[in-house]
């Protein structure tokens, strides 16, 4: 039988079905002549056939997070993929503002600023969905400064806050204990000691945390640390009655990984938007990966790790992680080819994933993963370092994911991943990636918009926190801060008049 395909639909958008018990299955056609826009097939009396046009999987609405003025107009684009990833430039497009009264946008994707704060524009087409934060501001922005919110912590290397809290920043330091800060006073009671139990310095110790994204519910939270053999340890605690004390006693191992070496240990944990458990693992350490971690699937070293700390016991992996079937590799990989991502986060409004890994000699990275991806990228260590071959001469760069930022060991030696800021006090760096070097002590910023960076600054002369700059920290409510390994503990605020 011979089907004449419906006008409109584009060839390469075809697909023969047929329709058993009301259920549409793939059918193998016996020949396909695009030429004259016919399908052929062999058909038995009892088929029913229909023609369907490929589903839209994605939308990117770009750009992504822009800042305008009151009165200004700003063109949004929409780029529509399907699953394999292939523009789809016809397909009709509905915009939306999440505050019309801040935010006002036509059905052409313009938007004009109304009056002062920010507000979500959705681009939507065949119920996928596709978002754009848009900042509106008035008058000339106060430059970012540093506030001093603490001082006398000891080697506080991360700072964080459970979803919705905004009176509470618990501090990680590496030598065992989390703290509370509350209402910008450190308490004096830990809210957590592992002390005893890790080996800490250098590299080593507790690392960081994370509150489960349900923490309100389940008083869930997990820590990264190495034990005393050296170890990674992942391990998942519940608070007390106390909402200030974690217990204790409800430590459930979650994962542990051997580490060959004292450094490059990773050690950031971070919920995705997708509800599952990221973990950064480094090559396992020594100097330029000599058991060739980087470029080993069969090893959880070098990667970033994906869990499901809710389907299974202690973890199940996802069905959608890349590697999942392949005997090869370890089915809890997400993404490859790192040397030690120290820091990594996620943009908490559009869900890229920033990396920062830190080099050998020579190049320190700054990856990006968009939201859209479905994992398995390889990010070229100990191939690469940053852009270029590890230790010069040529290399195979094939299938290899390269740095959206770089800088040379001439600025600096270690880089400190922070977060894109999504907080509210400083219109002008919504949307922008901080991060920082742990020598230098400076701070820089970027945009990420189309697959690379755009506004690059550097905040050297405003954001001036000294050297040892060991992370930085995000607050309930979008603020960030900077942290060093002497002590301080800062905010990053709007200076004063």
């Amino acid at each position: 039988m011979t089907l004449e395909s419906p006008a409109g639909i584009r060839e390469n958008e075809l697909q023969l079905s047929r329709a058993v018990a009301a259920a549409w299955q793939p059918l193998m056609a016996s020949s396909v002549d695009l030429t004259r826009k016919t399908v052929e097939a062999e058909i038995n009396s009892f088929s029913t056939f229909g023609i369907l046009g490929v589903s839209v999987a994605s939308v990117l609405i770009s750009p992504q997070s822009p800042t305008i003025q009151i009165g200004e107009s700003l063109q949004l684009t929409a780029t529509v993929r399907d699953e394999a990833g292939n523009l789809l430039p016809d397909r009709p497009i509905t915009w939306a503002s999440s505050d019309g009264d801040i935010v006002g946008v036509d059905q052409t994707g313009l938007v004009t600023g109304l009056v002062t704060g920010q507000a979500i524009v959705t681009g939507t087409s065949e119920g996928q969905e596709g978002r754009s934060l848009i900042m509106v501001a008035g008058g000339q922005p106060a430059d970012p400064t540093l506030e001093l919110v603490a001082t006398g912590l000891s080697s506080p290397v991360f700072a964080t806050a459970p979803p919705g809290d905004t009176e509470r920043l618990f501090v990680v330091e590496r030598g065992g204990l989390v703290r509370i800060i509350r209402g910008d006073i450190l308490l004096t009671t830990p809210f957590l000691d592992v002390g005893s139990i890790i080996l800490s310095g250098r590299e080593r110790g507790l690392l960081s945390m994370v509150f489960h994204p349900d923490y309100s519910q389940n008083g869930e939270f997990f820590v990264n640390y190495t034990d005393l053999n050296g170890d990674t340890r992942v391990v998942r605690y519940r608070v007390s009655a106390d909402p200030n004390i974690a217990d204790p006693g409800s430590a459930e191992l979650i994962i542990s990984i051997e580490q060959p070496f004292a450094n490059h240990n990773g050690g950031q944990l971070a919920f995705g938007p997708d509800g599952m458990l990221y973990i950064g693992m480094g090559d396992g350490g020594s100097g330029g990966d000599p058991e060739g971690h980087g470029q080993d699937l069969g090893t959880q070293l070098g990667s970033i790790l994906r869990i499901d700390v809710d389907g299974g016991a202690p973890y199940a992996v996802p069905a959608d992680n890349p590697y999942v079937g392949n005997a090869a590799a370890r089915d809890e990989i997400w993404a490859n080819g790192l040397r030690n991502p120290w820091r990594f986060s996620f943009d908490r409004e559009l869900g890229d994933l920033y990396i920062a890994d830190v080099g050998q000699n020579a190049w320190e990275e700054v990856d990006v993963q968009p939201a859209m991806s479905a994992g398995g990228e390889n990010y070229g260590w100990n191939v690469m370092e940053g852009a270029h071959c590890f230790d010069g001469g040529g290399c195979d760069q094939t299938g290899l994911v390269l740095p959206v930022v770089e800088y040379s060991h001439a600025d600096g030696c270690s880089v400190t991943g922070g977060y894109v800021y999504r907080g509210s006090r400083l219109p002008q760096l919504v949307g922008h990636y901080l991060y920082s070097d742990f020598c230098s002590g400076w701070v820089r910023s970027f945009r990420f918009e189309d697959g690379q960076a755009v506004e690059e600054r550097d905040w050297s002369s405003e954001l001036v926190p000294g050297n040892s700059i060991s992370s930085f920290g995000e607050d309930a409510l979008g603020e960030l801060y900077i942290m060093t390994l002497g002590g301080n503990l800062y905010r990053i605020v709007p200076a004063q008049p």
